[in-house]
């Protein structure tokens, strides 16, 4: 009889705990916004993803990337871990790693909000911050590439180029999306387009291949800031206000090929859309849910008024709140969300998928 050595009952008591979390992660509502651009009526559609544990979408890519990385062998229990983010990632990889016993350490861009770096220590995160003279958003990667090279047992998630990070969307996001527009009483085979912004691009990556393993005529768009294009020039253009989204460079897990067209929207806008689904509607939500709505209205205008396009509200306003989200933000008259005049929404129910 084969008896289970201590190493491998070590990770299958790991993997216990891991999934003791799992339903704190995904599921989350999806709500059906309505409004009208100038003067038509329209629905978009948006996952909560505030809804998540800590309340980010990125609880999605983290605990899977645990999860393989317990069932690869990459990671051990009681191991460090160590990533380099903007934030959100960062706070997932914190949380969880504090719930399964594993000491964090986050290399991010020191021009991230006050409130990531605070909740980040008050989940008792080791951060390091590194300057745009030190590297910004690749010096962090470095920095953290060279502790885990130094550091015996560290785990490097490596969010940026870890196929993991887009297959915890494509497993669960994705399905997710179709199950709750198929339980309305109008909707066929899932939107006709979803639209993301790209910080990693885990998202847009996983939800697309879902979505075109069903439909292949679904548009996916991938969103970048107008401000600063990386997207479209491959390397860091300006400056932006949209944390979360458009780093330094091209993540290697975004294939611009599979994706349709890049959809720019200027963060300024953004801000003004986050600002109005808050005031409007109580859907308080961070500048980049605001560039979500907006890119997935270009992608509605391009398709028709009555298509349907889904999206996902990445986190909630209260990591904005030291940021120009609370300030006054001047329009323009080529921006969008002077022409969107929002009604109501309807939550979706959450549904279990199988």
């Amino acid at each position: 009889m084969a008896y289970p050595s201590p190493v491998d009952s070590a990770v299958g008591d790991a993997l216990d705990r891991l999934e003791t979390l799992s339903p704190l992660v995904g599921n989350t509502p999806l709500a059906a916004i309505d409004f009208t651009y100038r003067g038509t009526p329209r629905t978009l559609y948006a996952k909560l993803e505030s809804m998540n544990f800590t309340g980010s979408v990125k609880d999605r890519m983290a605990l899977h990337v645990l999860r393989r990385g317990y069932e690869d062998g990459l990671l051990e229990p009681g191991g460090r871990i160590v990533e380099a983010t903007s934030g959100n990632t960062g706070i997932s990889f914190a949380a969880f790693g504090g719930a399964l016993g594993h000491p964090v350490t986050i290399f991010m861009p020191d021009w991230m909000s006050r409130e990531r770096m605070d909740l980040l220590r008050s989940l008792g995160a080791d951060i390091e911050l590194v300057s745009e003279s030190d590297g910004g958003f690749l010096g962090s990667i470095e920095r953290a590439e060279e502790l885990g090279q130094r550091v015996v047992g560290c785990f490097l998630p490596r969010q940026f180029s870890n196929e993991h990070n887009a297959e915890a969307h494509e497993l669960a996001t994705g399905p997710e999306i179709v199950a709750q527009l198929r339980a309305t009483s109008d909707r066929r085979g899932g939107p006709d387009a979803f639209v993301a912004g790209v910080g990693t691009g885990g998202t847009v990556m996983g939800v697309g291949r879902h979505l075109r393993a069903l439909r292949r005529d679904v548009m996916v768009h991938p969103i970048q800031p107008a401000n600063s294009p990386t997207l479209s020039t491959g390397h860091k253009v300006g400056r932006h206000r949209i944390q979360g989204i458009s780093d330094d460079f091209i993540p290697p897990i975004v294939d611009l090929d599979y994706l349709d067209g890049v959809i720019s929207i200027d963060d300024g806008d953004a801000i003004l859309m986050a600002q109005a689904l808050a005031r409007t509607l109580g859907l308080a939500v961070g500048i980049s849910s605001g560039a979500n709505f907006l890119g997935a209205l270009v992608a509605q205008e391009r398709l028709g008024s009555d298509a349907i396009v889904a999206t996902v509200f990445a986190d909630s306003n209260k990591k904005y709140l030291s940021t120009d989200l609370v300030r006054t933000e001047p329009s323009r008259v080529d921006f969008l969300s002077p022409g969107v005049k929002l009604a109501r929404y309807r939550v979706l129910p959450r549904r279990w998928y199988p």
